[in-house]
This record gives structure tokens, C-alpha cells and sequence, in this order.
């Protein structure tokens, strides 16, 4: 454990100091050094039909060392990039370990995504190799001739023509390999964050990263590891609330993670099962998952839980909710706060500190996060402000692949901006009030309106568009778009469902809008620039007045 073991916050936090080597690679952390263990199960998994197959750490080594031979092999160089179009399956976890071993930097990318956001992400990272299944391979057969970059496929469960078979591949592959020797900032992945405007920012994220993601993980889990730990999330490993949350930090200390294929949209009782089943003690929930689990009754005695703690975060987690969770689970909930590029810098840890439901909690141990004025002043307790970290600090990104004005812009000073609102209370405790830009928070999702609004551009119906979060009781936001619409166009439920679907093709299911209202003009500024926030609140004051 990173961080010692304390009887309050502030004898955790003081305690805890940096040791970040010059040089570190992830990979002999997630996987090398628990690999003479056959005894330790790195991961659980568990197909679309319930089967499972288990993997223990020397299992991971020997096939990542296996395909960081391939890619080497295929004439890739320290610093090519790699992209995974994969759930949560092993291949995309021994592809990523496969990657940082042989130096080369990984992209998760989701598999909810239709072809136009994943050649937008191929494009902007020049991705030589592909990693994916039989079900989004023709995505990438799609895009072949709009993305040069890409000059090898690997399909995990088939060999279509234009792929290679990456299991065939792996077994004709040496299974000895050298870790490449990195440095700590050294990149090791690049993952795509929503922005206000335009498309997607590829945060590059160093080696280092995964260390600074320790101390958090550690103690949003009330002390994790503890023994016989097992950790599961129904988070996608695109995104850091599965890849750092959950799998490579709960395969940084060698306990094992389940890992499910996807739910065709969240299944309560299945998550029930899956917790029960392979004895989850340590799961991270979003608190969408959290309020569609509610309903179902007795759930301890119906599925033989073995929870110790339950991780929340990207929405806020209400009293409700937490109430219930001790009174049915009989656990906490630790929420937690963080984003793509300083992830889990606020957090909170039950057997320590008092927990305020709702509060994102305090600063993690080496973190100094404040709430901080326009001018970069820190804010006094009670006063809305932005929410900030400080620099130097190992969980922070490296810079914006290709974006040297977005990186500056991310700083102020020393204060990494996060873009949210909130204030600081009297004790410490930190509050989310909302976005000080236009990004819409739904499902744990961070969405940017730009790639919604220009994929409901691209329909000839469509002459402007304007996209918005509104307040949800479930998901904490939904999708709005407001459409105005070119001549010969005339609103109809059928052209609403047509550009719905629109969206679908080109983006991912939870970009799509679920309400269209079309208008005949929209609020702008003097300069042309569409005023989102006005949008928002005339559908917060109509909701007021239900």
C-alpha cells in the first residue's frame, strides 16, 4: 500500500509523500512482478453465454509478451500507438500491458462508438495497429481508406478478410520479452476527452499516471488491498472509471477484477448476480447503476454479497441513495471526483472521516486541490469558484495530443483547471454546483456538445443546431437538441426518429439526444456564438413549474 493506514484524514493525508522514480513502466507493476505467482487469478471473465475463463498473472504476461513480439515484429517503434476497439475483454487488457512492455502508447477506444468518432480518433492519433472483434471490425473495414495510419488489423475472435486473427498470431510469437526501459513521463496512453466545442482532445497520459492514481484508489476503498479482495465495475475500460479505477490498479496491487461483457444497457439484477457470484468486495458504481439497483429488494439475502465498499462518481450521490446502500447493502458509499486528465483527486473514505452525502470529499492523499477564483486566489470556505489541482502531480496528463493552445488553456499558474463549479466547506468537504462550460454530465458520461451538433449537422434537414443537458432524476442529464431546420423541411415525429438514428450511426448510444424540439431561432451572442447556458435555464424554469 501507498499510503499508510491512519484513524483520521489528516493523519492519512499528512503521512503521504511522493517517491516517483525517473524511470517506470506500467507494466511491470500490473503484471511482471506477480507473474511467478500461478496461484494469483488476475482476472475473471465471463462471456455473453456466462461461461468463464480465468487468467492468472503469468497468463497476462505470457500473451502480452507474445504480442509486444508481434507489434515489434510488424516494424512498430517506441511511441507508435495502438488502438483497442474492445470491452471488457482479456484482449484488451493483455493489449494494453502488450503496448507499454514493447514502449508503444495505447488507445482505449469503446465500442459504442460508430465509425465517424472512431476515424476522427484514429486519425488524430495515426494509429498503425487495430485491435478489435468481429462485431465492430466492419467499423474499421469502413474507414480503411479514410485512415492511411492504419496498416494492421487484429480481430480476437475471427479472421474477416482484411484481418489478422490476433489469437493466431500470438501463438506462432515468442513468449519471452524485455520491458522496454520508460520513463515515468513517458506516454504510455492517449484517452479522447469531450470538450465545449469541437471535437474530442486526446489527453496523453504518462506512465506515471497509474502511480498517481494509487494513493486515491487506495483510499476511496477504505484501505484497499485487503485480503481476498475481488473488484468488478460495469465501466467501460475505455474510460478511466474501469481502466485506473478499477482494473490496472486493482492488477497494481495483484488482486484479481471481474470482467462481464457488456449489458445491453444496465441490468440491475444482473449486477446483483455478478457481485454475488465471483464475491466482489470492492465495486465501482455510477449513480445511475446505483438508482436502478435500488428497487430490487433483499438483495443481500437473494445474492450473497460480500461487498466491503462501494466507489461513486461523475454524478453527485444524494442522501437517498446513500441511506439505502447502508441500510440494504450495509456499506458505504465513497463518492469520488476526478477527470480524464487529473483523475481522483477528491475522495472520500468512511472509516476515516465523517461522510457528507453528496460531498465529492476531501483532497486525496498528495493531491492540493482548491476551489479558486478567476485570477487564480484561492477561494474562501462557502464561495463558488472553479475546482482546481495544483502542479506538479503524478495523475496529471502530459499535454493535448496536438492541441498546444488547449493544453495551455487547461492551466492557470500552477491550478490544472477542471472546468466545474463548487465551493469548499468550513471542514474541508468539497461541493459540485455544475459546469462552468457547456459539457453535459449524463450516466457518468462527460459529453461535449460540438460532436453531437456536428453529426446533426451533417443531415441535409438540419441548418442549425444547438445541444444541452437537462436536469434528470435518473441520470442526472439528458440530451437535448434544438434544431432549426433548412427550407423544405417540416417538423414530424418521423424526421425526429430519422435524426436520432442519424446520431446513432455516426456517434455512440448515449450521445444521442433523446428529446429534438425544432425552433425557429436560437439565442446568440453578439459575435455568433450560440448561448447554450440560456437554453438550459428556460428548461430548468419549466421543470420548476411542473
Amino acid at each position: 500500500m501507498m499510503i499508510k493506514r491512519g484513524s483520521t484524514y489528516d493523519e492519512v493525508y499528512r503521512n503521504f509523500q511522493w517517491e516517483i522514480p525517473e524511470d517506470y513502466n506500467i507494466a511491470d507493476d500490473v503484471c511482471d512482478r506477480w507473474a511467478n505467482d500461478p496461484a494469483r487469478t488476475a482476472l475473471i471473465y465471463e462471456d455473453e453465454h456466462k461461461a468463464i475463463q480465468r487468467f492468472s498473472f503469468g497468463d497476462i504476461q505470457q500473451q502480452a509478451n507474445r504480442f509486444a513480439n508481434v507489434l515489434q515484429g510488424l516494424g512498430l517503434q517506441r511511441g507508435d500507438r495502438v488502438t483497442l476497439l474492445l470491452a471488457q475483454d482479456p484482449e484488451a487488457a493483455i493489449g494494453h500491458v502488450a503496448c507499454w512492455k514493447a514502449g508503444l502508447v495505447s488507445n482505449p477506444t469503446s465500442v459504442l462508438f460508430g465509425p465517424e468518432a472512431i476515424g476522427y480518433r484514429l486519425n488524430d492519433l495515426k494509429a498503425r495497429v487495430v485491435v478489435t472483434d468481429s462485431a465492430n471490425f466492419p467499423k474499421i473495414a469502413e474507414l480503411r481508406a479514410s485512415c492511411p495510419s492504419v496498416e494492421h488489423v487484429f480481430v480476437v475472435d475471427g479472421e474477416p478478410a482484411g484481418a489478422r486473427n490476433f489469437w493466431q498470431a500470438l501463438e506462432a510469437a515468442s513468449p519471452a520479452f524485455t520491458n522496454v526501459r520508460t520513463r515515468a513521463d513517458e506516454p504510455a496512453w492517449v484517452s479522447y476527452t469531450s470538450g465545449t466545442t469541437g471535437m474530442p482532445k486526446g489527453s496523453v497520459q504518462p506512465h506515471r499516471m497509474l502511480l498517481g492514481h494509487m494513493p486515491s484508489v487506495e483510499f476511496m476503498y477504505d484501505f484497499f488491498p485487503q485480503p481476498n479482495d475481488v473488484l468488478w465495475s460495469p465501466a467501460d475500460w475505455a474510460w478511466m472509471a474501469g481502466l485506473t479505477n478499477l482494473l490496472f490498479s486493482g492488477w497494481f496491487h495483484g488482486a484479481t477484477v471481474v470482467a462481464t461483457v457488456a449489458m445491453k444497457g444496465f441490468a440491475p439484477e444482473q449486477a446483483y448476480r455478478i457481485l454475488g457470484e465471483h464475491g466482489v468486495t470492492c465495486a465501482f458504481l455510477t449513480p445511475t447503476a446505483l438508482k436502478l439497483m435500488r428497487p430490487i429488494p433483499n438483495p443481500r439475502a437473494r445474492f450473497a454479497l460480500k461487498l466491503r465498499v462501494i466507489a461513486s462518481g461523475g454524478e453527485a450521490v444524494g442522501a437517498e441513495i446513500f441511506e439505502w446502500a447502508q441500510r440494504e447493502l450495509g456499506i458505504r458509499i465513497n463518492e469520488v471526483y476526478g477527470q480524464t486528465e487529473c483523475n481522483l483527486i477528491l475522495a472520500n473514505n468512511g472509516s476515516v472521516m465523517p461522510i457528507k452525502p453528496g460531498s465529492m470529499g476531501r483532497p486525496t492523499p498528495g493531491t492540493v486541490t482548491a476551489v479558486i477564483d478567476e485570477q487564480g486566489n484561492i477561494c474562501p470556505p462557502g464561495v463558488e469558484g472553479q475546482i482546481a489541482c495544483r502542479r506538479p502531480h503524478p495523475v496529471m496528463l502530459l499535454e493535448y495530443l496536438n492541441r498546444p493552445d488547449a493544453t495551455r488553456e487547461k492551466f492557470l499558474g500552477d491550478w490544472l483547471l477542471t472546468g466545474d463549479m463548487g465551493h469548499m466547506d468550513e471542514d474541508g468537504y468539497f461541493w459540485f454546483h455544475g459546469r462552468g462550460d457547456d459539457v453535459i454530465t449524463s450516466s457518468g458520461y462527460r459529453i461535449g456538445p460540438g460532436e453531437i451538433e456536428d453529426a446533426l449537422l451533417k443531415h441535409p434537414a438540419c441548418r442549425m443546431v444547438a445541444a444541452i443537458g437537462v436536469p434528470d432524476p435518473v441520470r442526472t442529464e439528458i440530451i437535448k437538441a434544438f434544431i432549426i431546420l433548412n427550407d423544405g423541411f417540416e417538423p414530424s415525429e418521423a424526421l425526429v426518429a430519422e435524426l436520432k438514428e442519424s446520431v446513432h450511426t455516426r456517434l455512440a448510444k448515449h450521445e444521442m439526444p433523446r428529446l429534438i424540439e425544432f425552433v425557429r431561432e436560437l439565442p446568440m451572442t453578439t459575435t455568433g456564438k450560440i448561448m447554450r447556458r440560456v437554453l438550459r435555464q428556460a428548461e430548468t424554469d419549466k421543470l420548476k413549474n411542473l
